[in-house]
């Protein structure tokens, strides 16, 4: 049955030539009033309306490419409320938390459609950071709280993501974004080991998706899936190279894709996020119940006259290590084919942020942000720390 339907959602890749339908689905978003609230008088945001089934492209979202299958019915929209509830303990002086949010950039996969949020904060709001595709939701305790404690909820439509290998003519993505993502950062290098290494991993091979497909290859079969790492891991590749120990979560087995790619020329971002749902392809590749340790992060890579496509090689790797695949698995097969173009809607991108400065901190710059932090004096520490944090999320379904 698993089996069956691999096979089915392989085929709606649209790897080969599919009938073609006369209509297609696109969302509409409804923005919603974001207020803050003081000594926990609750704040309330305007309720969002469903996405249209079918509608006109609202002014400013992004145009169909190669990823929106413009030619057969787009996959459903499902609208997910978030709920992040978190209170901190044996805090001691003026305390300042940061929280990722969802994408404030609609696509053609995932809309924001507003927060809400209360709590006993001296004040709260939410920054963006363009140039990084980053918001965060920041709130402030004066000293002398005994409990600060927040809950905060976001509104988020999404839809599985497809990349067509059939269809070429994507408008091309502004110069300036994909210098951004060629850079180097601390933790993700471009040149030296990295470098030598993606040389060996394409070869010979010139064309840019080949080339990155190549690359997607030999991060599935150099890599392996490292469950005892905290959080969604340290994403430190070149220690990951100069070990020879190719294992961790998420964050390392993506950035060391993004970071070969970026090695060698081709542009390429991770985007951190958090799981939502539970999946259809393997159990482990979902969540239910409370999410507040269901990080994960997937990436990206751009080609010209396609676009940004969509790879997930981290989950392949946790699909072989949860369900004991072996090399020659039919299922694993079509899975390490399926996820080079194609996210599954049980996820939701907060930013692809690297070596983030948080607004108004008094630390050093993080290697990424996909977890709540806070702050005290000088001191950090963040929702992994459950003596001090207790933290939990919730998602659920909106009918309509």
């Amino acid at each position: 049955m698993l089996l069956r339907h691999f096979f089915r959602y392989w085929r709606r890749r649209r790897c080969w030539p599919q009938k073609k339908s006369k209509t297609s689905a696109k969302a509409t978003r409804r923005s919603s009033t974001k207020k803050s609230s003081r000594q926990s008088a609750p704040a309330t945001a305007e309720k969002p309306k469903a996405p249209a089934a079918a509608s006109s492209p609202q002014p400013g979202a992004e145009q169909p490419d190669a990823t929106g299958l413009p030619d057969e019915p787009a996959t459903p929209w499902r609208i997910y409320d978030i709920t992040s509830t978190i209170a901190l303990k044996e805090v001691k002086g003026k305390l300042r938390l940061w929280l990722p949010l969802a994408l404030h950039k609609d696509t053609l996969w995932q809309r924001s459609l507003g927060q809400s949020w209360q709590g006993n904060f001296t004040n709260a709001g939410i920054y963006r950071d363009p140039a990084e595709t980053m918001v965060v939701f920041y709130a402030d305790w004066n000293e002398g709280v005994d409990t600060p404690q927040l809950q905060i909820t976001s509104q988020v439509a999404k839809r599985d993501r497809h990349f067509d290998i059939t269809r070429r003519g994507n408008a091309a993505e502004r110069s300036e974004v994909l210098r951004q993502n060629l850079h180097a950062s601390n933790l993700v290098p471009t040149d030296g080991l990295v470098r030598r290494t993606a040389e060996r991993a394409v070869g010979r091979i010139q064309d840019p998706l080949a080339r990155g497909k190549a690359i997607y290859d030999w991060v599935l079969e150099n890599t392996t899936y490292d469950p005892s790492q905290p959080g969604s891991g340290r994403g430190d590749i070149e220690a990951m190279l100069d070990s020879g120990q190719l294992s961790g979560k998420s964050a390392d087995i993506t950035l060391l894709f993004v970071g070969l790619c970026r090695a060698i020329g081709i542009p390429a971002r991770p985007f951190f996020g958090q799981r939502i749902d539970s999946s259809r392809l393997f159990s482990g590749l979902g969540a239910t119940g409370n999410l507040s340790t269901e990080q994960q992060c997937r990436a990206e890579f751009y080609t010209p006259g396609y676009g940004w496509i969509p790879v997930n090689p981290a989950d392949v790797r946790k699909a072989i290590h949860d369900e004991h695949l072996s090399s020659n698995d039919p299922k694993l097969v079509v899975l390490s084919k399926l996820l080079f173009g194609f996210w599954e809607m049980n996820w939701v991108a907060f930013n692809s942020a690297l070596d983030v400065r948080l607004r108004g901190d008094n630390g050093k710059a993080l290697p990424f942000l996909v977890v709540p932090q806070a702050e005290v004096a000088a001191n950090r520490f963040d929702s992994l720390d459950t003596k001090r944090f207790s933290y939990t999320v919730h998602a659920s379904s909106v009918e309509g």
